[in-house]
């Protein structure tokens, strides 16, 4: 189950952000999860950065995972009977500044950041080692290219 906040006032489609998700989860064999996605302002998201990684900036995307997924123990909500993921949190103008900074589409860069913070939430990272960061890429571009083939 996949749950979509739009806080913003840009008119976005849900099922993009279903079908993109479910795209990322069967590749990552992973079934029955519960994935909150929040779309929020910018000065929204400079707040949510600068309150829980200490940056007085706006980004694109910021990913928080249930507590217990590097423990390797998922807590599987009853009320929801899914595996509890985590909530990304996208701000859809800056996406679409780093789309033209990128010359890249709004869609494009929109469906990178959704994929990005997914693979977070599922223990990916690219800040810690080089080859962790080669991986992720691989993963973010092999998504991407199925999603737009």
């Amino acid at each position: 189950m996949i749950e979509i906040n739009n806080l913003t006032s840009i008119a976005l489609d849900e099922n993009f952000f279903k079908k993109t998700a479910q795209k990322v989860f069967e590749g990552e064999k992973k079934k029955n999860i519960y994935l909150s996605i929040a779309l929020v302002e910018p000065n929204r998201m400079r707040k949510i950065n600068r309150e829980y990684r200490g940056k007085n900036r706006v980004t694109d995307v910021l990913s928080f995972s249930e507590p217990n997924l590097f423990q390797k123990q998922l807590k599987k909500d009853p009320l929801l009977k899914a595996w509890n993921l985590g909530e990304i949190i996208i701000c859809p103008r800056e996406v679409k500044k780093n789309a033209k900074r990128f010359s890249s589409t709004f869609e494009k860069e929109l469906t990178l950041c959704l994929i990005h913070g997914i693979l977070h939430l599922l223990g990916y990272e690219h800040e810690k080692s080089e080859k962790k960061a080669e991986l992720m890429a691989r993963k973010q571009k092999n998504y991407l290219s199925q999603i737009f083939e």
